[in-house]
């Protein structure tokens, strides 16, 4: 997805280009999943080449070709163990590929057209020039129909190797690959659809099309329930299976329908209202509809994620794998691949291709004006992420499986798969130091540090001036995150007493809160005359009476001259400071509120009384690092 800070369920998102998007726990933890789940797929790689290159290698063939049969009455589904893992686990795991696209271009990396545009270049010209590439390397006949081997990106394996080649810090970075890859994902599934598929039987393939409908009404009926989506997601994989249509499409299609949404704060509020009555009252009943509570407030596309991911990950992926990267190389296969056109053309597909189509579309993209690179994200990270999309191996095992009907010539595809895999992660390292060593090119992520130090002369300041433990927010005064966030500061001062100094900064979001900035002058209006913190009490307390008659009436309510006050809300001072604040919070890597920064260090995940008392403990003089 990919991108540091907290949970958007839990926090205000800028909508303004100049604030993008900061990743969002959810997308860290499907980043993390992903990128742990790359050394199992590099373990099963290596026992399904071991095996396949043992004594015992007809066990290896033998176990994928064993057949597998599901029957209730007298409807029957048989396969052999390895259709049943290309056909059936894999459409599970485009099923969560398609989640994952559905979130992001609903509420993610890629929601809006400005957004999509600067991906979706670089993803398309990373799978154009590869196969034209591929096309114009490979041998006639057979071998030409195996050009889609060269156009997938293994998600897995390609952060894999970020996280192990690539700089330090690298969020913004992941994030704009996994836009990448997203667009990759939909053509990969399309092209393994169309191209790939066996003749089209006519009448299931009428009862896909009537189940996809069903799915879209699901989601106008904004049903809640994950069942009711599995189930039809079920019967759209067997319709597509007597369809003759590869499963992938129905995965990719059925994660593509399933909707996703930002939680909303009412549902939040009722799921929070019901966990606690769960506190007070631990019935069986009452749990119960705490746990209703709690599925409603989440969208139906991020809970089945939150479900499947890991079974993709930690099984499917190493699965296919150990059932696909099996070649004996004994008696010649090696040599043979190592000097086949075939094999040189999928490396060079992969490496040169993917370098080529996604550095030159994302740079052509740049110079349009169609788009811009993430901030922190330089041009020599690119080089260095296009070259890591070379990492085909999923996606390309399996085109590699379904185009060619000769084994010589699926074997000499997958040595080109495995070689490819092997010197992209090479050149990306050495694409990484170089931009490090040639371009100062470090670390590609948002600003971690205060882009000011604290103020006493202008900050808002709550505690001692020269407290030793530091606490800055960023927030909005129209926010329901930041009000309820009021609860955990207050915690925290009294927590620390005179240890601690709470800063806050306004970081108003005109686009999403059309109130925002006029209840920020207020506060610093009345900050002028030595009330700020009643008037940011007030104001947090009335989020949703934020009109100029409103705010006049709180600044009588405490007691200012509102003659002076209403001078002061208009005066241009006021505006300037407002602004200085978000500027100091754009700079210092905030993109939506709240945003807490301990010390100088910008805070990323949650950010309750407990994790918030840790990490301020943590820097506080004397612990330890």
């Amino acid at each position: 997805m990919t991108r540091t800070t907290n949970d958007p369920t839990s926090q205000t998102r800028a909508g303004r280009q100049s604030l993008a998007a900061q990743l969002s726990d959810r997308v860290r933890s499907y980043l993390s999943t992903e990128a742990g789940s790359a050394g199992l797929l590099l373990a099963a790689v290596v026992v399904a080449l071991a095996w396949a290159n043992s004594p015992w290698s007809a066990g290896y063939e033998a176990l994928w070709a064993t057949e597998a049969s599901v029957s209730f009455g007298s409807a029957e589904l048989s396969m052999d163990l390895g259709h049943w893992v290309g056909d059936g686990l894999m459409a599970l795991f485009f099923f969560v590929i398609g989640l994952e696209v559905r979130y992001e271009i609903s509420v993610g990396a890629l929601a809006g057209r400005r957004r999509i545009m600067l991906p979706a270049i670089a993803g398309v010209g990373g799978m154009v020039v590869p196969a034209g590439i591929y096309l114009a390397m490979a041998p006639g006949g057979e071998a030409a129909g195996g050009w889609g081997t060269v156009i997938g990106t293994d998600t897995a394996f390609m952060l894999g190797a970020l996280a192990v080649v690539g700089p330090r810090f690298v969020t913004q970075l992941r994030v704009f690959l996994l836009a990448i890859t997203v667009i990759d994902d939909i053509v990969a599934v399309s092209v393994i659809g169309l191209v790939y598929s066996d003749a089209v039987h006519l009448p299931p393939l009428l009862g896909a099309l009537a189940l996809c409908v069903v799915l879209a009404a699901l989601t106008r009926l904004e049903a809640w329930r994950a069942a009711p989506y599995l189930l039809v997601v079920l019967a759209l994989w067997l319709a597509t299976l007597g369809a003759g249509l590869h499963a992938s499409i129905a995965g990719m299609l059925g994660g593509l329908l399933i909707p996703a949404h930002p939680p909303a704060p009412d549902a939040v509020d009722r799921a929070t209202r019901l966990a606690r009555a769960f506190r007070q009252s631990p019935r069986a009943d009452v749990g119960a509809s705490a746990r209703v509570g709690l599925q409603r407030a989440v969208s139906v596309n991020e809970r089945l994620q939150l479900m499947l991911h890991p079974w993709a990950s930690y099984v499917v992926v190493p699965l296919f794998a150990l059932a696909n990267a099996g070649i004996d190389l004994r008696g010649g296969v090696l040599e043979r691949a190592l000097t086949s056109w075939l094999t040189w053309a999928v490396v060079v597909g992969l490496v040169a291709g993917k370098l080529l189509g996604v550095w030159g579309g994302t740079m052509l993209g740049t110079r349009l004006g169609l788009g811009r690179l993430p901030q922190g994200v330089g041009p020599g990270h690119v080089v260095g992420g296009a070259v890591l999309s070379g990492i085909g191996f999923t996606v390309s095992l399996l085109i590699a499986g379904l185009a060619f009907d000769d084994p010589a010539l699926r074997d000499r595809a997958i040595v080109g798969v495995l070689l490819a895999a092997v010197l992209a992660t090479a050149l990306g390292w050495l694409a990484f130091h170089l931009a490090a060593v040639l371009r100062g090119e470090t670390d590609a992520d948002l600003p971690r540090s205060l882009d000011r130090p604290v103020d006493p002369a202008t900050d808002h300041i709550a505690g001692p001036a020269d407290a030793p433990l530091t606490l800055v927010e960023y927030g909005d005064f129209e926010c329901p995150y930041c009000a309820r966030a009021t609860g955990v500061t207050r915690e925290l001062r009294e927590r620390f007493g005179d240890r601690l100094r709470y800063v806050f900064r306004h970081l108003p979001l005109p686009d999403v809160h059309p109130h925002a900035v006029l209840a920020a002058r207020a506060a610093v209006a009345a900050g002028a005359q030595g009330r700020f913190w009643p008037m940011h009490d007030l104001l947090y307390e009335h989020q949703d009476r934020l009109e100029f008659e409103d705010i006049a009436a709180y600044a009588i309510e405490i007691g200012l001259d509102m003659v002076r006050f209403l001078d002061d809300i208009d005066d241009e001072k006021t505006a300037e400071r407002v602004r200085a604040d978000a500027a100091g919070a754009e700079a210092g890597g905030a993109r939506g509120t709240p945003t807490f920064f301990v010390g100088d260090r910008r805070h990323t995940g949650p950010y309750d009384a407990q994790t918030l008392a840790r990490e301020l403990e943590a820097s506080s003089p004397g612990a330890p690092s």
